[in-house]
């Protein structure tokens, strides 16, 4: 199974900049579809954006043309790049791998991002 590691959160002001990575050990990379969710106060866990092992791409549409998902197959990691940011963004994000053929799902342990003046 894999595990996942998140880092690059913190406090922020409204219009900054933030790139969240996410490091994967235990398992082959390539075999898991990667995500980003955010879990907002007193809200539901939301998908925020998805890439597959070969690069495709989807996005919320409350973060299209703000928020870039990349990977990095060679070195196991997938990050978030959020630009423009807003209060709204205000969430705890989770790093997500969906095993390619048995559909399980694995969890970080969550990243606080704050957009606050």
């Amino acid at each position: 199974q894999v595990q996942l590691l998140e880092s690059g959160g913190g406090l922020v002001q409204p219009g900054g900049s933030l790139r969240l990575s996410c490091a994967a050990s235990g398992s082959l990379f390539t075999i898991y579809n990667m995500a980003w969710y955010r879990q907002a106060p007193g809200k539901q866990r939301e998908l925020v954006a998805t890439i597959t092992s070969s690069g495709r791409k989807t996005y919320v549409d409350a973060v299209k043309g703000r928020f870039t998902i990349s990977r990095d197959n060679a070195n196991n990691t997938v990050a978030l790049q959020m630009n423009s940011l807003k209060p709204e963004d205000t969430a705890v994000y989770y790093c997500n791998a969906q095993h390619m053929i048995t559909k399980r799902l694995y969890w970080g342990q969550g990243t606080q991002v704050t957009v606050s003046s």
